[in-house]
């Protein structure tokens, strides 16, 4: 019998309700890996966010990337704090920061209803939501991010960048998920989103997309304009497979996904490069409910499922993807009409309430 495989992941909790959802999170992973056997789990919890900044005046200490680094994954809660800001009025950012100096390009995002969660849209078709939006996470108009001016306080600049080599190496990416994705029954199709219409970085954007595309014969490939699919995210979403898009864009319609199927607190998402990765919710701190009771950990539970088929993929685990099948089964079952009803949904459930029920997994 081949042996058990560790995997040390690197903690992030973060600030407000970032501990509050991580916390159920690592137990849970710990008991999924536990029932399923075949690999466990190292978790170390580091330090890293606004109210870490504001002790130390480090928002991420060089101790913490560098165990980040040599870590197999990262699970991060959620960080920031809108009383706790840099000198020039930004927020403190260390999410930002990790995926800039680990290369993490690809941010995915993942659009999927969960049955029994309330959904905004009346269309039968909404409930059964599953697509995956790709947004670059390390270039665009985030380039700019630390380095914007502001000159006589008359004029702000912030550069869009967009280049090849990354935009090659996301096209890959999200073309190879589309491939996944049409193994398991999914219709395989790239729609690259972009105002290639107005903007040459964005005409250069989709040039590069039709030419990666052209080696992905077996996939789809069609072209939008963001503002259009905007409104098509909204008007008939379940016609999307995978989106892959720049920056701010992706930034932005990750959010109005999140909200086609019941919010951030049911939205996970994961950053990912060559050789790192980190997963998180989609939310943010959330100070204003913070040590309430109220924060649903779910995106957060979702999360981990998807570091599991990240660690079952790179590692050539199968055990993990297994795992994360267990724990995605039993978000479904969790919130089964009838059963857990969450505060943002009207309910009564809370932070405890939803571990419990994913612990008994």
């Amino acid at each position: 019998m081949a042996a058990n495989k560790t995997f040390r992941i690197a903690v992030l909790p973060g600030d407000g309700i970032g501990p509050e959802v991580i916390e159920p999170t690592v137990t849970v992973l710990q008991k999924v890996a536990g029932r399923r056997g075949g690999f466990s789990l190292l978790f170390e919890t580091l330090p890293a966010g606004a109210a870490h900044y504001a002790a130390t005046g480090q928002a991420l200490p060089e101790s913490t990337l560098t165990a980040a680094k040599a870590a197999d994954a990262i699970l991060l809660g959620a960080m920031g704090d809108p009383a706790i800001r840099y000198p020039d009025g930004t927020e403190i950012a260390p999410q930002l920061e990790l995926r800039f100096k680990l290369g993490l390009y690809a941010g995915v995002r993942p659009v999927r209803a969960v049955p029994g969660v309330p959904v905004p849209l009346a269309d039968v078709r909404a409930k059964a939501l599953d697509f995956v939006l790709i947004r670059e996470s390390t270039e665009g108009l985030f380039a700019s991010y630390g380095k914007g001016t502001v000159e006589n306080d008359r004029v702000a600049r912030e550069t869009l960048v967009i280049t090849r080599a990354t935009s090659e190496r996301l096209f890959d990416f999200a073309f190879q998920l589309a491939r996944q994705r049409k193994q398991q029954g999914k219709p395989g199709v790239v729609t690259c989103v972009d105002k290639a219409n107005v903007f040459s970085a964005f005409a250069f954007f989709r040039k590069i997309f039709d030419e990666r595309a052209a080696l992905y014969p077996e996939i789809a490939s069609r072209h939008a304009y963001v503002d259009a699919t905007a409104l098509d995210m909204v008007r008939r979403p379940w016609e999307f497979d995978v989106l892959v898009t720049e920056n701010m864009f992706g930034d932005i319609l990750s959010d109005l996904g999140a909200g086609l199927i019941g919010g951030m607190g049911m939205a996970p998402s994961a950053d990912a490069g060559d050789e790192h990765a980190v997963f998180q919710p989609c939310h943010g701190s959330a100070p204003d409910i913070a040590g309430t009771g109220k924060a649903n950990p779910t995106a957060t539970f979702l999360s981990g499922a998807m570091m599991l088929e990240w660690l079952a993929i790179r590692h050539d685990t199968p055990a993990c993807a297994e795992a994360a099948k267990l724990l995605r089964r039993a978000v479904d079952c969790a919130f089964a009409p009838g059963t857990l009803v969450t505060a943002e949904f009207g309910g009564k459930a809370g932070t405890d309430d939803v571990a419990a029920v994913l612990a008994a997994i």
